[in-house]
């Protein structure tokens, strides 16, 4: 089990490495851009604001919308400002910093309500009474110049490169029903083989994915909110269908691992075996689908396949026909119903088209 999950963390972890790999660079390349500009066109030996500035206004992700870069340049542009000004006449100590940062704070509040302009007026606020008088460049303002550089890097990044946040959204609604389709295999096989280790891995697969359904979920509800004002309405609807999906796939998750909970209960827990074949193919057959809808929302493609394989999966769905009379094995496809109805909807069909393909309890 240590195993299954260390595996997992790693593919997972290699995962954000991908996705992140573009906007790393990107903002990399842009910190080191506005250094050498604050050096080459301003003069300062040591341009240390120009560098932070770049980074943060940018950070690691393709989630860069306008207003949010600005907000983070301002905030930092005023931190720093005020930082040098009030170091400036009043020196620096643990008061000096109070009152700078209550006076950073309070004038980013007023120019705009942005939380991210607060933070950042705040914390560079901070660093500047912070740093020894020896990083500061020369001038009054030689830090809020290379803060100011920075900042006007990160915007010209942001307009010249502008962020895709379908691309993010598409690689993690792929990974996360990929998770999903790989546990139902897990939990197919387990059946199939009457493996207590394998229905156990199958509910730590089902656990270790819940990290990706999460930021898959919190990428769709951000990405909605850049969307309003940030992409073509083309866009906008994928985003919207996406995010729902996020929500199903993240739904019929938790019913596959109540499932793999189950599912040891009722495999021998008296020394009886019931039998488990037809209930091993219908989980299998279910693992398909959900792996053509992986490949369809990952890619942008039709899930017309993908829904058709679900279609036949919920209509053989059928506690009576599956469980051959035990009511142990019809417990599980009680429990296999649900999910299946979640991926529908994900396919595209409204809830109550959904339900009207399982056959009647």
């Amino acid at each position: 089990m240590r195993t299954l999950v260390r595996r997992i963390r790693i593919r997972q972890g290699l995962a954000r490495v991908r996705t992140g790999f573009w906007p790393i660079v990107q903002a990399s390349l842009a910190a080191g851009a506005a250094y050498l500009l604050a050096q080459v066109v301003l003069g300062h030996d040591q341009p240390f604001f120009a560098a932070v500035a770049a980074w943060v206004c940018l950070g690691f992700s393709f989630e860069r919308e306008l207003r949010r870069v600005a907000e983070v340049a301002v905030g930092v542009a005023v931190g720093v400002g005020i930082g040098e000004v009030i170091v400036g006449l009043i020196g620096t100590g643990w008061w000096q910093l109070t009152v700078v940062l209550l006076v950073s704070a309070l004038l980013a509040r007023f120019i705009d309500r942005g939380p991210l302009l607060v933070t950042q007026a705040g914390v560079q606020a901070i660093v500047v009474v912070g740093l020894p008088a020896a990083v500061a460049n020369e001038g009054a303002f030689g830090r809020w110049t290379d803060a100011a550089v920075g900042g006007l890097v990160a915007l010209a990044v942001t307009l010249l490169l502008p962020s895709d946040p379908l691309r993010r959204l598409r690689s993690l609604a792929y990974e996360a029903t990929t998770e999903l389709a790989e546990t139902l295999e897990t939990v197919g096989r387990g059946l199939r083989q009457r493996d207590m280790d394998d229905l156990g891995a199958a509910l730590v697969r089902g656990r270790a994915s819940e990290a990706v359904l999460a930021d898959w979920r919190d990428t769709a509800r951000r990405a909605e909110e850049i969307a309003r004002v940030g992409v073509n309405r083309a866009q906008r609807g994928d985003i919207h269908v996406l995010a729902g999906q996020a929500v199903l796939v993240d739904r019929a998750m938790r019913s596959v691992r109540l499932l793999a909970r189950r599912a040891p209960t009722v495999v021998g827990p008296d020394g009886t075996w019931p039998e488990l074949g037809l209930l091993a193919d219908e989980v299998e057959r279910f693992a398909g689908g959900a792996r053509l809808l992986a490949s369809a929302v990952g890619g942008g493609a039709s899930v017309e396949e993908a829904r058709a394989v679900l279609v036949d999966v919920a209509a053989a769905a059928d506690p009576h026909a599956v469980g051959g009379g035990d009511l142990r094995v019809a417990s599980l496809v009680v429990l296999l119903r649900s999910p299946v109805v979640d991926a529908l909807e994900a396919s595209g069909l409204d809830p109550r088209a959904a339900r009207e393909h399982l056959p009647e309890l």
